[in-house]
């Protein structure tokens, strides 16, 4: 067994007590498989972490208390050694249970309710010793009725796995091809970094990177793209509109990238800094506030391009930084729900 296998192997029991989502069972896989000084770094507004117990009690319970019979379903595992020598294992896919009680303070529907997260482990010795992850939680406020912010360009429903059927059992790992993989997301980062202070959109080479048929899964908030047209229109130009200097300062994030034949992933606490300036962005006014923002992304490659590009981004965070309390607007937006009417209403 290779050590990237042995690695998925050692994160298997925790993964699998998170699917009948017995508590006994969750916290001896805890205590089992993550180091008691591991640092669990979730978004906003969960924030950092550490240790077994704190992950648990302070998120997972959280989702439990909620959604009481929450299962959780992977449709990839992968897993790499990053460029800095840390080996990882990256997991996506979505919690699902009924919304039957409050989730931060989002109004239950009593209906089946999904969120997608974007998991990615550091292993050392065995066990978890660190964990940065984003969980999906504008999704969750779409499905109550209760985003208060504007609508996405993008389409938004339950994000799919693998085209391709292959993200949880594949061939063989191949250590040429996952590099090979690794290195084409680079290049292809460092050519969409190019526009628009050298050139126009040409200057990307897009169609050099990407299959015309092409998903790009964005979160909740910005939505899906199809094709490049689709990608460009509902995410890329407006964020450009809106952030210019976007991947001018690389020197200042550190970037976790690692292959898995045809899968990339990558991680960064954060791995991005700009400035909200000229048009806005998702509504917001240009405030040349400068930000960081945190991106979980898998790209799937078929044929030498990249097919499919699941993206998670912490907007939560992005709008807190910027003074925009999401949850407080929430609240205020959605606050007659369950109010007791008046005697003079009832009549």
């Amino acid at each position: 067994m290779s050590s990237h296998a042995a690695n998925i192997a050692t994160l298997r029991p925790l993964l699998a007590a998170q699917y009948d989502w017995a508590e006994q069972d969750l916290r001896r896989a805890l205590d089992a498989v993550v180091a008691d000084d591991a640092v669990f770094r979730l978004a906003h507004p969960f924030g950092d972490m550490t240790g077994p117990q704190d992950f648990h009690d302070q998120a997972l319970a959280v989702l439990k208390k909620a959604w009481p019979d929450v299962e959780r379903r992977d449709w990839l595992v992968m897993a790499g050694r990053d460029h800095h020598g840390a080996d990882w294992v990256g997991c996506g896919g979505h919690f699902i249970g009924t919304f039957a009680s409050p989730f931060l303070d989002i109004p239950p529907t009593g209906h089946l309710a999904h969120m997608r997260f974007h998991e990615f482990y550091r292993i050392e010795n065995g066990q978890v010793a660190g964990y940065q992850a984003l969980w999906d939680i504008p999704e969750v406020m779409m499905q109550a009725n209760a985003w208060p912010l504007v609508p996405s360009l993008g389409r938004e429903f339950c994000v799919p796995g693998p085209a391709s059927g292959d993200g949880l059992v594949r061939t063989v790992r191949d250590e040429a091809a996952s590099a090979a993989s690794c290195g084409l997301i680079v290049d292809m980062l460092e050519h969409m970094k190019r526009h628009p202070r050298e050139g126009g959109p040409e200057v990307m080479e897009m169609p050099r990177f990407w299959h015309p048929r092409m998903n790009w899964y964005g979160p909740a908030g910005i939505g899906t793209g199809r094709g490049i047209e689709g990608f460009r229109n509902w995410h890329q130009i407006p964020f450009l509109k809106a952030m210019p200097d976007r991947g001018s300062k690389v020197d200042q994030v550190t970037y976790h990238f690692f292959g898995d034949n045809d899968y990339v992933g990558v991680t960064g606490w954060p791995n991005m800094i700009q400035t909200i300036s000229h048009d806005g962005w998702l509504g917001l006014p240009p405030l040349g506030k400068e930000i960081t923002m945190r991106s979980l992304d898998f790209w799937r490659l078929e044929n030498g391009v990249i097919r499919e590009n699941w993206v998670l981004v912490d907007l939560l965070h992005m709008y807190d930084q910027i003074g925009v309390d999401v949850f407080a607007r929430m609240r205020e937006f959605n606050k007659a729900r369950g109010m007791p009417m008046s005697q003079g209403d009832a009549a």
